[in-house]
């Protein structure tokens, strides 16, 4: 059976939810997620579900800032090389594991170009 691709808003929610079950079981993100951000998953997870629908359908739902997000989350515990690889590998793990096609490929392109992007965005430590 053919995995589905992300090119729906419920593949991609269904994939967020995957996702954000891998990193808050994940010791190394965890930590940051939960007790760091803090995040409170019934806000935190339909913002993330808009953003990805922006990125990769072109809703016009997600009108954060992301790149301030981070820093303010940077600046309460600096993010390290190590936390985004992370993420990145179980992002990618994530898709590879339940999705297939040109919006799974993109979906994966995207998130390294992020990861870099924040990565190079935060100020030194």
């Amino acid at each position: 059976m053919a995995k589905p691709d992300l090119d729906s808003r419920a593949n991609i929610e269904r994939f967020v939810d995957q996702f954000y079950a891998q990193v808050l079981a994940d010791p190394v993100l965890a930590p940051i997620f939960l007790d760091v951000a803090q995040i409170e998953l019934d806000v935190h997870l339909p913002h993330i579900k808009d953003y990805w629908c922006k990125l990769l359908l072109g809703e016009q739902g997600y009108r954060r800032h992301t790149m301030a997000i981070h820093r303010r989350l940077h600046a309460r515990q600096p993010l390290q090389t190590n936390d985004f690889q992370r993420w990145l590998a179980l992002f990618t793990a994530t898709v590879d594991a339940g999705f297939a096609g040109p919006g799974a490929e993109r979906a994966k392109r995207v998130a390294a170009a992020i990861a870099g992007n924040m990565q190079q965005g935060l100020p030194p430590v």
